[in-house]
């Protein structure tokens, strides 16, 4: 069992910054894949980024070059770091867990999941 916490949401002007972290417990941490999706109004769940187990990352085009993930294995934790924000980012964040895979970017690859954070960005 993984039990998985996300905090840094809130609201951000066009072009700013934000912080999202995700605090997981319940299992030795550095044996999953993390990974991070969103959920805009009246869409579906999309994938953001991935972090091996190992470090390598893997984003979405939509947000290649923006976004960052990172984890911290000492501090069971894994972070998105959200520069030049767009309007269209804007939607609940949640971070994922996944056992089974080496890589994962898909929704069904993924184990566990957190409650989500809102992140919302202003024109």
């Amino acid at each position: 069992q993984v039990q998985l916490v996300e905090s840094g949401g809130g609201l951000v002007q066009a072009g700013g910054s934000l912080r999202l972290s995700c605090a997981a417990s319940g299992r030795t941490f550095s044996n999953t894949v993390m990974g991070w999706f969103r959920q805009a109004p009246g869409k579906g769940r999309e994938f953001v980024a991935t972090i091996s187990r190992g470090g390598s990352t893997y984003y979405a085009n939509s947000v290649k070059d923006r976004f960052t993930i990172s984890r911290d294995n000492a501090k069971n934790s894994v972070a998105l770091q959200m520069n030049s924000l767009k309007p269209e980012d804007t939607a609940v964040y949640s971070c994922a867990a996944s056992l089974r895979f080496t890589t994962a970017t898909k929704i069904t690859d993924y184990d566990y999941w957190g409650q989500g954070t809102q992140v919302t960005v202003s024109s």
